[in-house]
């Protein structure tokens, strides 16, 4: 069942991101298999809003753990602090994942 892993940057971290953006989306590419969402939280101008979303498949907790770990942005030390949930797919790019109604 998969995960979803919130993230909340550092404070005054901007320059870090943009450090590691990079090498975080080649991470990301090497491990789109295991992605069912990504993206970064924005403020309602647009700007960065300091922090990401991720939903991975994987089966366990510590391997979203993991995920992220090895995320080259947690390797930069970007995030301060992150939570991680698991997820039920109910609907995904407009289909339904709920069971059919008896």
């Amino acid at each position: 069942m998969p995960f979803l892993i919130e993230t909340w940057d550092k404070p005054d971290s901007q320059a870090l991101r943009q450090q590691h953006r990079a090498t975080h989306l080649d991470f990301l590419a090497a491990n789109a298999a295991k992605l069912l969402a990504v993206g970064a939280k924005l403020a309602d101008d647009g700007s960065d809003g300091g922090g990401s979303f991720y939903i991975v498949d994987v089966e366990t907790r510590e391997e979203a753990e993991a995920f992220l770990a090895a995320d080259p942005f947690s390797q930069a030390g970007l995030p301060a602090r992150h939570v991680t949930t698991r997820w039920r797919k109910a609907y995904l790019d407009g289909k339904s994942y709920l069971p059919p109604k008896a």
